[in-house]
């Protein structure tokens, strides 16, 4: 039996949450069911004032409404002033992107704590580690890629892969992503929009038609594969991420697809990334390793029957062990 634990998580608003896929809300039953003592904070409560880092903080208990869907989830205390340093063990850092300089800002604040509290993950490696960036590590794994504001760029690129998608580099959930065909009729328009709409490069990429086949959840914990499921686009759609109306279905790894979860876990691990997404598409082209509040686990656990919650747990439990060692 592990000792109870006072556990911080920083996220959306629970009453906005799909209760019956949201990962956080996983972690926080199971948390709840080891014992531990949880609080719900949004991160615009975060306060920094002489040496501290405190937040308006919610005693919080959670609960599976009857049928799994929305409703009597969640029940709040009054709120206190939670001192993150001194009051808190764990601090899971689990707000849904955009990776904003909101997002920024947070992990500076949560950082002056981290040697005091166990952040999740760890807050100087999810600012340098954002999604489309870190991947680029590991360009072997990747289709062909390009980062660009360039129209006469983006045009040369389409010109040598015939298709291509183009999407945010910071983007999330599958949001602005679009599938530009050969000829490229619409890609100055689609370039013009996406210079007026954000300041940072652009993530370019060679169309992969097994994108119809679906792309891969691969979760891993703290390094290592723990299970992983395949995401078919709806109807009419190139995304498949479950957020846009994609759909789950039950899958096995690839060797090429070992071999990139081999090639990432000691670095996940070296780097304090405890709960890991990756996209995996056509069985071998990496897209995206997602750091700042990836998903995934509830799915894995109705096909495979394996608690990724509870495996993250026990990552969380051996890292406060190494610490207090």
């Amino acid at each position: 039996m592990t000792q109870p634990l006072t556990v911080a998580v920083q996220m959306d608003p629970l009453d906005q949450i799909n209760v019956a896929g949201d990962s956080t809300f996983a972690l926080m039953l199971s948390a709840q069911a080891r014992g531990h003592r949880l609080f719900h904070y949004t991160a615009d409560a975060l306060n920094y004032g002489d040496g501290r880092v405190w937040a308006e903080a919610h005693p919080v208990t959670v609960q599976r409404p009857e049928g799994g869907g929305a409703g009597d989830h969640f029940r709040f205390g009054a709120p206190v002033a939670l001192d993150l340093g001194e009051e808190a063990d764990v601090v899971l850092m689990r707000q849904d992107p955009p990776f904003d300089l909101g997002y920024i800002t947070a992990t500076h604040l949560l950082e002056r704590v981290a040697d005091r509290t166990l952040i999740v993950n760890d807050p100087v490696s999810v600012r340098n580690a954002p999604e489309k960036v870190f991947v680029l590590d590991y360009a072997r794994f990747m289709p062909p890629t390009l980062v660009t504001r360039s129209l006469d760029e983006a045009r040369a690129f389409l010109a040598r892969h015939g298709e291509i998608v183009v999407k945010p580099l910071h983007g999330n959930g599958g949001k602005a992503i679009f599938h530009v065909r050969a000829g490229g009729e619409n890609l100055s328009a689609l370039m013009e929009v996406f210079n007026q709409t954000w300041r940072e490069p652009h993530m370019v990429q060679a169309f992969l038609p097994a994108v119809a086949k679906g792309d891969k959840r691969i979760v891993l914990v703290d390094g290592v594969v723990a299970g992983a499921i395949n995401r078919l686009p709806g109807e009419g759609e190139i995304r498949s991420n479950l957020a846009v109306g994609g759909s789950a279905e039950k899958t096995q790894l690839t060797a090429r697809e070992r071999e990139i979860c081999d090639a990432l876990g000691p670095e996940l691990k070296r780097r304090g990334l405890i709960f890991v997404g990756i996209d995996v598409i056509g069985g071998e082209w990496l897209t995206e390793i997602n750091v700042t509040s990836p998903t995934g686990i509830v799915a894995i656990e109705r096909f495979d029957g394996t608690d990724v919650a509870g495996m993250i747990w026990d990552a969380i439990d051996a890292r406060l062990k190494e610490r207090r060692a």
